[in-house]
């Protein structure tokens, strides 16, 4: 996780020919989240596990060399091993997307593999496309588009999360929109990823703008029915990241539709929503995952959060321009990892 935030930062000292962002985007969303989603469904760190990390961290380093042959097979044998974890946990087919009675919660984390084993394999396919067989023939179809298809399981975990802490069982409306939420979720994004294969701009705004009620459907949920714990505030805070994420995204979209957005202005935007995305709530819900068992947490709550959103919201985004905040932001950030993940936790208000 440190290093993939730094990478993000490489252009500075290694020269803006070199593109550092399958690094930045793989060790995080891929090898890092990942990895913690596989821990996540087994329960505990097995070879199954430490397979995964391997096969994903060399299937990243691969990548970012173009060393694209044995990345093929990297690629098919990453979702193999996330297959396998998926049905032991699950089925082989996802009934339980269909069924009233599965908890939305179980739905997402279902979800969160079965995406993450068809992003690695599309992938795969992408890249023995482009480089060998050329059978499909499109500007976006290109490994960099895929940087999404390894966001979205560490999103969909962190969702995951969410609706386990939403305790509304005897309340049929909120039930309904739960499950409601989970198809607007899930199918938005894949209808969203076709549009943008397709560069169908109008089609892309509608999308986002639809995603965008899903999130504050979800927010409104998790506010009225969450238990108040430390969690919560955590949780919250990284759902406000999303909202970020969702209304940068439209903005961005925005841009397209006009004449004359300065350039630098639209990458600015592209960059708060990908560090507000990434590392901000994508690592809250992932650091909640790894300590599920150790809340409360011996740390100023307030302050942890205050000190993440400056990070993620201002120094990351100055980082990304000037070589010093970099280096300023990148030793925040693993100091807020220091904390989040290795403080004690005991059984005291946090």
């Amino acid at each position: 996780m440190s290093l993939a935030l730094g990478f993000g930062f490489m252009h500075h000292f290694a020269g803006s020919e070199t593109h550092f962002d399958r690094l930045h985007i793989f060790l995080f969303n891929l090898v890092g989240g990942g990895t913690i989603i596989i821990v996540y469904t087994i329960g505990r760190v097995s070879l199954k596990v430490v397979a995964f990390f391997f096969l994903s961290l060399s299937y990243a380093i691969l990548s970012f060399f173009e060393i694209y042959a044995p990345a093929i097979g990297v690629g098919i044998a990453l979702s193999g091993v996330v297959e396998s974890a998926r049905i032991e946990r699950f089925s082989l087919f996802p009934w339980d997307f269909f069924k009233n009675k599965i908890l939305v919660s179980d739905k997402f984390h279902q979800a969160a593999l079965l995406c993450l084993s068809i992003g690695v394999f599309i992938s795969a396919f992408v890249i023995l496309n482009n480089e060998y067989f050329k059978w499909v023939t499109l500007e976006k179809l290109q490994l960099d588009t895929f940087f999404l298809g390894f966001s979205f399981p560490v999103s969909l975990i962190t969702l995951s999360v969410v609706f386990t802490m939403i305790q509304d069982e005897k309340t049929a409306v909120a039930f309904d929109l739960k499950n409601l939420s989970f198809w607007i979720i899930n199918l938005g994004v894949i209808i969203f990823f076709l549009f943008i294969l397709a560069e169908l701009l109008v089609p892309q705004l509608v999308a986002t703008i639809v995603l965008l009620c899903g999130v504050v459907m979800i927010f409104i949920l998790f506010r009225k029915y969450c238990i108040i714990s430390q969690q919560k505030m955590f949780l919250t805070s990284a759902m406000v990241f999303l909202l970020f994420t969702a209304i940068t995204g439209i903005i961005y979209i925005l841009f397209s539709f006009i004449q004359g957005v300065d350039a630098r202005l639209a990458e600015l935007v592209l960059k708060l929503h990908a560090f507000a995305s990434l590392y901000g709530w994508n690592l809250t819900g992932l650091a909640i995952i790894i300590r599920k068992n150790d809340f409360p947490l011996v740390l100023h709550s307030r302050f942890a959060i205050s000190w993440h959103w400056v990070t993620v919201i201002i120094l990351a985004p100055l980082g990304y321009y000037m070589a010093p905040m970099a280096l300023v932001a990148t030793l925040c950030y693993v100091a807020l990892l220091w904390i989040i993940l290795f403080s004690s936790g005991i059984k005291t208000a946090a």
